[in-house]
């Protein structure tokens, strides 16, 4: 009877190990074609166009064609260690965790939104951080710093249905992503936590208050010549 019982538990765990081996196989290889394949959309906008009906507004940019004053504001609205750490800020996560639970989005990385934009959905779940994790340990493996803030950059959410920095540019100041000051970034960057309820182009008394916040922290990180560290 014992043996009986072993024989079937044997051969599940064969499977799941196949299973396993070949789901870390395939990811590691998608984010490594990734490092060089730029991606048409992402999970986070094929699900806003699934549950809208509409298509999303959404034009790729190289991250050279982005203005450094974006990629700044973004790095000190969002992640101000991304140059130092491999993906997680531990001591940002356990600070947010100390202050306020609900404040833990503030703590994720920009690799780890970008993870999330990419690959996933939105969610709390157990599953979902731990692929987060997965697809995040993976991508500061395979792609440089500065690839992981030109997809972060191209696939982010500025607005209701307003997916990445040209779309933005375009809909909300009426130019190019490459040509965005530093005030018009700000404003970008202040409505990311929540995109469809604050407005970059009308930005209440908190947008503009939170984006000279950021104009100030970019100071404080040496402004543009941050991003010779990347």
């Amino acid at each position: 009877m014992k043996f009986m019982l072993s024989r079937p538990l044997k051969r599940a765990a064969k499977v799941t190990c196949w299973l396993g081996a070949t789901f870390c196989i395939s990811t590691a290889l998608l984010v490594l074609a990734l490092r060089w394949i730029d991606p048409p959309s992402s999970a986070v906008i094929l699900a806003w166009e699934l549950q809208s009906g509409r298509e999303a507004q959404h034009r790729w940019r190289p991250l050279e064609k982005i203005s450094p004053n974006l990629q700044m504001a973004v790095i000190a609205a969002e992640d101000q260690k991304f140059s130092q750490h491999f993906g997680f800020d531990f001591a940002s996560l356990q600070k947010a965790l100390n202050e306020d639970r609900r404040r833990v989005r503030g703590a994720s990385t920009i690799t780890q939104q970008t993870a999330k934009n990419l690959f996933l959905w939105h969610g709390r779940s157990y599953l979902r951080k731990g692929l987060e994790a997965w697809f995040t340990l993976l991508m500061e493996v395979f792609w440089p710093k500065e690839r992981i803030l030109e997809v972060y950059l191209n696939i982010a959410e500025f607005g209701d249905g307003v997916y990445g920095a040209q779309a933005a540019a375009k809909k909300y100041f009426g130019t190019s992503a490459l040509y965005l000051n530093r005030w018009q970034a700000g404003r970008m960057a202040a409505v990311l936590p929540n995109p469809r309820r604050m407005s970059a182009r009308d930005p209440s008394g908190y947008v503009r208050s939170r984006a000279a916040t950021i104009n100030r922290q970019v100071r404080q990180l040496g402004g543009t010549s941050y991003l010779k560290a990347l």
